[in-house]
């Protein structure tokens, strides 16, 4: 369990952090350098779900190691999948990070939405429906490690 009360914009008591893998804890399929080890440490404060079109289908291989569960998505509209997998875990206990299209009703949906801007790049459409935007997934992953870096982003 993660709580926080943030002056001016509330408390926040959160269980869940789902992810995106592809583009938003990896690029080409390959997670990020440092991303294993901070996820692990994530998992002793959040349960972690990685929720992914598995676009370069090595997710599960990426992610072995890792104290997650890993949701590969099938099917047609992984958007709505993905919001209604937040929802199924109680949104208002939900931190969000994704970074495409797909993304973006997951992050709007979570109590709070984080978006990320590697390489692939990040959809103008998640981009307004988070809350914060951060540079890496080590960012995203240290903001509930160092909690004094969201407080001092959403404040008011």
């Amino acid at each position: 369990m993660f709580v926080l009360d943030i002056p001016g914009y509330g408390l926040l008591e959160l269980e869940h952090f789902v992810t995106d893998f592809s583009g938003t804890l990896s690029e080409d399929g390959i997670i990020m350098p440092g991303v294993k080890e901070k996820l692990n440490e994530l998992a002793r404060k959040l349960k972690i779900h990685v929720l992914t079109s598995d676009t370069f289908g090595r997710a599960r291989e990426e992610l072995q190691g890792i104290n997650c569960i890993v949701h590969v998505l099938e099917g047609e509209d992984h958007t709505a999948q993905k919001e209604n997998y937040v929802k199924g875990l109680g949104a208002e206990r939900v931190a969000a990070f994704g970074n495409g299209n797909n993304d973006s009703r997951m992050l709007r949906a979570a109590k709070l939405g984080i978006v990320v801007c590697l390489g692939e790049g990040c959809s103008r459409k998640t981009f307004c429906a988070s809350q914060i935007f951060v540079a890496s997934p080590i960012d995203a992953i240290d903001l509930f490690l160092y909690p004094k870096r969201l407080t001092a982003t959403l404040r008011v």
